[in-house]
């Protein structure tokens, strides 16, 4: 039987307001909080809420068998807490149905699987507590930001635990395979991948609503004969994209939602099911293993990580970032450790994007060269602040050794004081009972 895996990604950035050089050292607040309360406002009402109001109402239509992953980014939880309380509301409705899967990923949707690998495990933690927190789930299954995978990364996500993980169908790296089977990394054997199919996936996340696309209107009665008439030996099709997919990118007025309530009922009569990673995972077995040496992403026609560390700018930012990765583990400042998570957001360096010139895109900058040095600003104020609490003329292996003793001295300060508090209990009920 043939199924549909269907996955949608959710990130927002904190984004940075205008900061000035002569800010660093002045100013440690570094954030847009209008335009980011503005935005997650406006794509909760057109997307998020009405997305989940008829996922729930598909899963119920379908007698449950209509199903989605969702990955939802650290940093756009936080907003949502804050500004659309609503939304994460409607998540656990879903959660409740069991036929929602949530993946793990990066709190702060970064590149830190390019950068720091130790950043890497730590931000995957933090997210997997923060669904655990909210939802009371703990994901089985990883996708990291933008899907980006390699060989090297697929070790690190192995290692820590995870069995499946979800990327992208690249054709530079498939050949002449097909994205409808479950693979295997050939760095780890054992850890399964489910890949993205472009086609499909496309269709839906960029086609939809081009009046010029030979195939427009598309309608899901089509759409569904088009997956209907894969290979019978094709099990399995991936339909990876961005949740705003339904009523952001495409508005409701394109019937988008019309579309995907539709989903269901069609692929039903030609014996299309659906399922959840996790599931498929346990269902089917890898028909090969692939080798992905460097990066790859969902990202662009090239599929690889050049929209955020293509060019000098991004390169020396990403720089900058890891220059001071190891000095910031060792600090415990609640502060500097949110404004280091917020900072590391992918966004910041797509924004700094010089391939697409004229195109703004999603950037509140005007150009990349400005969104360059508003974050360098901001960069530097941070680094600033990091200095002040660890100088760095203490390499990090003095300040590291110099840390330890003085939290061994912590702790055993805390211990001497309960001594002496057990002694004044004592000493209190002895004179009580002389009384």
């Amino acid at each position: 039987m043939k199924t549909i895996c269907l996955y949608f990604q959710i990130h927002q950035p904190f984004r940075l307001k205008r900061y000035r050089f002569f800010d660093i050292g002045n100013d440690h607040y570094y954030y847009d909080d209008f335009q980011n309360e503005e935005i997650i406002r406006r794509i909760a009402d057109r997307c998020y809420v009405p997305a989940n109001r008829l996922l729930l109402e598909m899963i119920k239509s379908s007698g449950g068998k209509f199903k989605a992953a969702f990955s939802i980014s650290g940093t756009a939880l936080e907003q949502m807490e804050v500004y659309t309380p609503e939304v994460i509301d409607g998540f656990k409705e879903l959660v409740k149905t069991g036929n929602v899967e949530f993946l793990s990923e990066t709190y702060a949707h970064s590149l830190a699987s390019l950068g720091n690998q130790d950043e890497f495990r730590k931000q995957i933690q933090l997210h997997k507590e923060k669904i655990y927190s909210l939802f009371g789930v703990k994901p089985k299954v990883f996708r990291n930001t933008e899907l980006i995978y390699s060989d090297e990364i697929s070790e690190t996500i192995y290692d820590m635990g995870y069995r499946g993980m979800l990327t992208e169908g690249a054709k530079h790296i498939l050949g002449w395979k097909s994205p409808n089977y479950v693979y295997t990394s050939v760095a780890r054997p054992k850890l399964k991948l489910l890949l993205k199919n472009d086609k499909f996936s496309e269709d839906l996340s960029i086609r939809f609503n081009n009046y010029s696309w030979s195939e427009y209107p598309l309608t899901a009665d089509k759409y569904v004969s088009w997956i209907a008439s894969t290979p019978e030996e094709e099990q399995i099709i991936n339909l990876f994209m961005n949740y705003d997919v339904l009523g952001s990118f495409h508005p409701a007025e394109s019937g988008i939602f019309d579309f995907f309530k539709a989903l269901p009922r069609f692929a039903a009569e030609k014996g299309i099911g659906f399922s959840l990673p996790s599931e498929v995972f346990n269902l089917l077995k890898p028909v090969d293993s692939i080798s992905v040496p460097f990066p790859m992403s969902w990202v662009d026609e090239e599929k690889d990580t050049s929209s955020w560390l293509g060019n000098i700018l991004q390169k020396e930012a990403f720089e900058k970032i890891k220059d001071i990765t190891n000095r910031v583990h060792l600090i415990d400042d609640g502060r500097l450790q949110q404004d280091w998570s917020y900072l590391q957001s992918s966004d910041h360096f797509y924004y700094m994007n010089t391939k697409h010139p004229g195109e703004k895109g999603f950037s509140p900058y005007d150009n990349p060269y400005e969104a360059f040095n508003n974050y360098m600003n901001v960069l530097s104020d941070f680094i600033f602040r990091v200095e002040a609490a660890y100088p760095s003329s203490i390499d990090d292996e003095e300040l590291s050794a110099l840390l330890t003793t003085i939290n061994n001295q912590n702790q055993k300060i805390e211990e001497l004081e309960k001594e002496v508090d057990k002694y004044k209990k004592r000493n209190v009920k002895k004179t009580v009972v002389e009384k």
